[in-house]
């Protein structure tokens, strides 16, 4: 995967300005998924010459994984379960990639015990000392539940469903550390992604497609961007290239905002600090990720990386997540608010002709890694018919 500099781009590229700059067909700014996925298919499915950029020193965005240093494998920004119910996903993804079956599951501890979440019927017999079977846990919530109308907010959603005292234990204070906001001032969708079960079953995920990516995110990602048509440039900010290089078309998979000075003012992102730690023992948790909704602990999580990638080694690694308000972009922060201004951007951004903005950062919205990979190939279909539209009207051109 040829990783090139400023001026190798430079060299590389043809001169395709009035003012004989370096021209590229398409540059992309961001190599996460979004911005990976839709360079691969401009390159091998239009034959399109393409500089992908990222300021950081690697290819994956996000999902990057890499050996630590007692050779464990490791998520260097949290952990990245692959899930989705698209066939088709999997299928592009599979040319890149094979696979390892894995299904997620979380504790979470509570009155110092560690119990399933999402809430499930195993959770409500631990808690509460019962043997209620799924009819009994049915009855048990609905006693529970407060019904709330209309359903604004990510405390209404819990509480109308499983009631106040679950609430507090399991919701409140991992979503203010996570938010650094309380669920009564958060969009509903924070905590409706989470499901209630009056069943045993324990998976985080219920999609069709449950997997890991065999040998790590990363190998994916060079694999995807190993094309002769891709030029890859790291450590790089868009500032840098945009004043050196020309492009027929800007995708911009980074902060909307940011793309635009912040002239609006700025979208709130939450981010995240991680302390890694690697042991010189072969597991430490019974699961990959542990969370910890007490607001007594300043941490949300304990992810443990060997669970999910199936490694065998004699040491284990982990990380500790501590939400922040600074550092990178992490997390669309869902608010009414926040999704005014988003939209004050969105207009800007709809009338700068030349450029698209993909992904998280770009429109400003959570979305799952199968979900980036489907909005990228869903901006590829549109990108290929226009291609073909230009192309039947130049040859019509020609011909007359």
């Amino acid at each position: 995967m040829p990783r090139i500099t400023l001026e190798q781009a430079c060299a590389n590229a043809a001169t395709g300005s009035a003012e004989g700059r370096p021209y590229y067909d398409y540059l992309v700014v961001g190599a996460g998924f979004a911005g990976s996925v839709l360079a691969e298919r401009l390159a091998a499915g239009l034959g399109k010459r393409v500089l992908l950029v990222d300021r950081r020193d690697h290819v994956g965005g996000n999902a990057y994984d890499h050996l630590d240093e007692a050779g464990v494998m490791v998520h260097r920004y949290g952990p990245h379960i692959f899930h989705t119910n698209a066939q088709r996903i999997v299928d592009y993804l599979s040319r890149f990639t094979e696979w390892r079956p894995y299904e997620h599951r979380v504790l979470a501890q509570v009155r110092d015990q560690l119990v399933p979440i999402p809430i499930n019927l195993t959770t409500l017999n631990t808690l509460y000392g019962l043997d209620m079977d799924e009819a009994g846990a049915q009855a048990f919530l609905a006693e529970r539940a407060e019904p709330v109308e209309p359903l604004r907010t990510s405390e209404d959603v819990v509480v109308s469903q499983v009631g106040r005292e679950l609430y507090e234990l399991f919701f409140r204070g991992y979503t203010r550390k996570q938010w650094g906001r309380d669920p009564s001032e958060l969009d509903r969708s924070v905590t409706a992604r989470v499901p209630t079960r009056t069943n045993t079953d324990d998976r985080y995920f219920a999609d069709t497609f449950q997997i890991m990516p065999l040998h790590g995110y990363t190998q994916m990602f060079e694999r995807m961007l190993d094309h002769p048509g891709i030029d890859i440039l790291l450590s790089t900010d868009f500032a840098q290239v945009n004043q050196q290089i020309d492009r027929g078309h800007l995708v911009y998979c980074g902060p909307v905002d940011e793309y635009f000075g912040f002239q609006l003012g700025r979208l709130p992102y939450r981010s995240l600090r991680f302390e890694h730690k690697t042991l010189a023992q072969e597991q430490f948790q019974p699961v990959s990720v542990v969370n910890y909704p007490s607001e007594d602990v300043p941490y949300t999580r304990i992810t443990e990386y060997k669970h999910l990638t199936g490694q065998q080694h004699t040491h284990t690694s982990l990380t500790y997540e501590f939400p922040s308000n600074e550092g990178d972009p992490y997390y669309p922060v869902p608010a009414p608010e926040n999704a005014a201004l988003y939209q004050q951007y969105k207009a800007l951004a709809d009338a700068t002709p030349g450029v698209t903005f993909l992904g998280r950062l770009g429109t400003y919205k959570y979305y799952n890694m199968d979900q980036v990979v489907g909005q990228a190939l869903a901006l590829y279909q549109r990108l290929e018919a226009e291609h073909g539209e230009a192309d039947a009207g130049a040859q019509t051109y020609a011909s007359a």
